[in-house]
């Protein structure tokens, strides 16, 4: 590696990337820029105002479609109740609304059950975790992926996702996912903890923690993991964790949920810099306003 290699992580966007933040990314030094999803809020065609705005960055930039990505209202209610039959009949047109949330992304890559080589270093390789990711294990747009990546179950998008780490050349991986890995902690404030249920627990997808886990125990040195979904404030309890390292791994959840807010009287525009040299890995909060980048 000729330098360290700067990395932008743009957490859940929930509608707020606008022109301000095209022209510091396209100013900055990154080299690549990842978005863990969430464009839209509640309406998924509140998505393409983001994704309009995004298709102008002129960074390198990879994103991971997120649960409120491509999915109407009552689609997502019927994946968070659970909901059989609701789930199969309101996943028709998620294609459609995927491919059209694409095209409005322009030269933006969305990655999904994907390896992509990082630049700067021909030695670390980013692989894209399963998409639409809704936290708890659970598989959620189920019709979805399996019409377009042919998965059915968790543990066909545990071995995918394995099978990608063992086709990859590459020693050093970044994950990059919409929501973490179990293994973390089980409470509310816990990185990817429960905060909307009075049990709490471990929100984390398994899938994840089968491949990271795999990962490590076939040589590979993981990195990073960055996700998001979990959003950092806790529902009634302050904060939780949004940075921790375990067995080497740096944990990020970059979910900062409003990414744009005002902080002593300025607007400030929230990311995470994830700097790797060699091995090495280090990481920092941003509020960047005006010329901060």
């Amino acid at each position: 590696m000729s330098r360290p290699i700067q990395l932008a992580i743009i957490g859940d966007v929930h509608r707020q990337f606008d022109p301000h933040d095209v022209m510091q990314f396209n100013r900055s030094d990154y080299d690549l820029l990842l978005c863990t999803g969430d464009l839209a809020n509640m309406w998924h065609r509140e998505g393409l105002v983001a994704a309009r705005q995004m298709a102008r960055l002129q960074k390198p930039t990879l994103i991971i479609p997120g649960n409120h990505d491509t999915l109407t209202l009552p689609q997502l209610v019927a994946e968070i109740k659970q909901w059989p039959r609701l789930r199969r009949w309101l996943a028709w047109g998620q294609g459609q609304r995927l491919r059209r949330w694409q095209r409005a992304l322009g030269s933006v890559q969305v990655g999904g059950y994907s390896v992509h080589l990082v630049p700067g270093d021909e030695d670390v390789a980013m692989v894209v975790g399963r998409p639409f990711a809704m936290g708890g294990s659970v598989l959620h747009c189920q019709p979805q992926l399996k019409r377009q990546f042919g998965i059915g179950t968790m543990a066909e998008s545990a071995a995918r996702l394995c099978q990608l780490i063992e086709q990859t050349s590459q020693q050093k991986l970044i994950f990059l996912a919409h929501n973490g890995p179990t293994g973390l902690g089980s409470t509310r404030k816990s990185i990817w903890g429960n905060d909307f249920h009075p049990d709490e627990g471990d929100f984390g997808d398994s899938d994840l923690r089968e491949a990271i886990d795999f990962a490590q125990t076939h040589g590979k040195t993981v990195l990073t993991v960055v996700a998001g979904h979990m959003h950092h404030h806790v529902k009634r309890e302050g904060n939780r964790t949004w940075h921790l390292v375990a067995d080497g791994i740096h944990y990020l959840n970059a979910a900062r949920v409003p990414r744009i807010f005002e902080e002593n009287g300025r607007t400030v525009h929230h990311h995470i810099r994830l700097t790797i040299d060699d091995n090495s890995v280090t990481v920092s909060e941003q509020l960047c306003q005006g010329n901060d980048f």
